[in-house]
This record gives structure tokens, C-alpha cells and sequence, in this order.
């Protein structure tokens, strides 16, 4: 079958059709959500479209790691390269048992899973209790540690808690990333300063909620900062038009690095290329082009 185009579709508003001056990682793209089950294709087609060239799929739990991987296996010779995370999420950190253990440890193992994650804390709607949360979380953490993989983390209102267990952890991980940050500016020193990456999303775009984002943005490292869309989730406030159904996706990724870069004073190009260095380096993505 030939290749499709890289062009966009009717699906996206021309006002909202932007290309990147620079090729895009989104490291947190939850492809497997159901709202993309009829134009997975069409998604893609514009996520290349707009030089967004690679894209991390986000495993939430068992089903949706598996569904993550499969993805990424189908798609491996596509234009747009796809991998995958593995993880159990902390509002399904009751669910985490021995049996669960060992069916993550074994995607773990396979070469599409370039992250354990997402997991993490989250003490904002407390799906699980914050005891569940912990055990499967430090439970995580060791099978990071087993398999060499970056950490993909997610908190909320935890972070306190967050940085005690992970200063506990940091010496035996190698690389995490506290994807779609939304904390204030003591958690994320406390972040950097254990030398970890940050991920924003189109929170920053948000006047509601995100305007502390754009006082702390400047304070990150270029090469600890990635970006990512966390679709179908958090659509950028800042689209100057309206989107049907209100679904993000990994095409619009180029209005969160302009809102990035307007508050960091920085060319989009360069936001662009710096990012994307970091994502690839921090997910070994390089290597893994290599292998292929």
C-alpha cells in the first residue's frame, strides 16, 4: 500500500493547521484512547503533516501497554516512528498485584517499550488510596531499575511525597521524566534538582490554571525540558479556532512549543530542535533508529 501524503485533511480548520519549523517529539501521546479508534491513520497523516516525526504512546495500564506496543509494532515502518511506554497509573494502583508485576516486567522487554510509566502519585482525586499508590509506584521504580528504562511519572498534588521516594530511588534509576507538569516552583527545583527531565503539555496554554507555568517555564534547562500533547487530553487554549469536538491531538503540538517559547524568549526552531534532542537522547531513540 503506498505511503500516504503528508498533507492535511478537511479534519483540522485551516487556522489551525501549523507546520513546525523544526521536527517534534511528543513524548506523551494516548493513542489507544478510544476516540481514536476511527481515524488513527488520519491522525498520524497530519501529526507528519505538521513535523511532529515521532511520538511516544502512553501505557496506563495493562491493556493500554499492550495496545501501545501493538501500535508501534504495525506502524514501524510508517513515516512517523511510534514507541511505547508501560505502566500502571496511579488512579489503578489498587489493581497492582505480583501477577501484574510480572506481566509488566515482560513488555518491559520488548523493543517498542522505551519507558516503565506512566506512573507516579496522584493525590488530587485519589482513585486508589495513596497507600495502594505508593506500593505500586515503588514497585515501578524497582522494575526500572531492573530493566534499565527511563521513568515516565505522573503527580499531582504529591509533590512532597514524590521527591522523598525518588530521592530514596535516585542513585539506582538513570533517567525519569514528571510528564505534564503542573507544580509550582519549589517541586520543580526539587525536581531538577535531582537532576530529573520535565515534561509540559498544553497546560501552559490554559489562563485558567496554567499562568504560574509561564513565570516557571524559563527556569528549566533546555536539555531537561521535552514536550508532548498528553491527547486526547489538556486541547491548547491558545488555537485561534475552535476544534470540533474539542479532541487534541499530536498535529497541534507546534501551538504548545510557540506558547513555550513566547514565555521562555526563545525562536520557536530552536525550542524545536532542543527538545526533541533531549527526547531522543533521554528515550534512546537514536539507538533504536539504528537497530532498525
Amino acid at each position: 500500500m503506498a505511503e500516504p501524503t503528508d498533507t492535511f485533511d478537511d479534519f483540522l480548520p485551516e487556522a489551525l493547521q501549523r507546520v513546525s519549523p523544526a521536527p517534534l517529539v511528543d513524548i506523551g501521546a494516548n493513542l489507544t484512547h478510544a476516540s481514536f479508534a476511527h481515524d488513527l491513520e488520519s491522525v498520524l497523516r497530519r501529526a507528519r503533516a505538521a513535523n511532529v516525526r515521532e511520538l511516544i504512546l502512553t501505557g496506563t495500564d495493562l491493556e493500554h501497554a499492550e495496545q501501545a506496543i501493538e501500535l508501534a509494532r504495525n506502524h514501524s515502518g510508517h513515516a512517523s516512528r511510534l514507541y511505547a511506554t508501560a505502566g500502571v497509573h496511579p488512579h489503578d494502583a489498587s489493581q497492582w498485584n505480583s501477577a501484574l508485576e510480572a506481566d509488566m516486567r515482560g513488555l518491559h522487554r520488548q523493543p517498542e517499550v522505551v519507558a516503565v510509566g506512566e506512573c507516579g502519585l496522584d493525590f488530587n482525586r485519589n482513585f486508589s488510596t495513596p497507600t495502594d499508590q505508593e506500593r505500586a509506584f515503588e514497585a515501578q521504580l524497582g522494575l526500572a531499575v531492573e530493566s534499565g528504562l527511563p521513568l515516565f511519572i505522573h503527580e499531582r498534588d504529591a509533590g512532597q511525597r514524590m521527591l522523598s521516594i525518588l530521592r530514596a530511588w535516585r542513585d539506582d534509576i538513570s533517567h525519569a521524566v514528571v510528564h505534564c507538569f503542573t507544580g509550582e516552583r519549589e517541586t520543580l527545583y526539587g525536581y531538577l534538582d535531582l537532576d530529573l527531565h520535565v515534561g509540559l503539555t498544553g497546560w501552559i496554554c490554559d489562563e485558567r490554571r496554567g499562568h504560574h507555568l509561564r513565570e516557571l517555564v524559563g527556569e528549566i534547562p533546555a536539555n531537561r525540558l521535552m514536550l508532548e500533547t498528553d491527547c486526547p487530553y489538556l486541547l491548547p487554549r491558545n488555537l485561534p479556532a475552535k476544534l470540533k469536538g474539542r479532541r487534541h491531538e499530536p498535529s497541534l503540538l507546534p501551538w504548545i512549543v510557540t506558547e513555550i517559547a513566547h514565555w521562555r524568549g526563545d525562536d520557536e526552531a530552536a525550542l524545536a530542535i532542543a527538545t526533541s534532542n533531549t527526547a531522543r537522547h533521554f528515550f534512546r531513540l537514536n539507538a533504536l533508529h539504528e537497530e532498525t
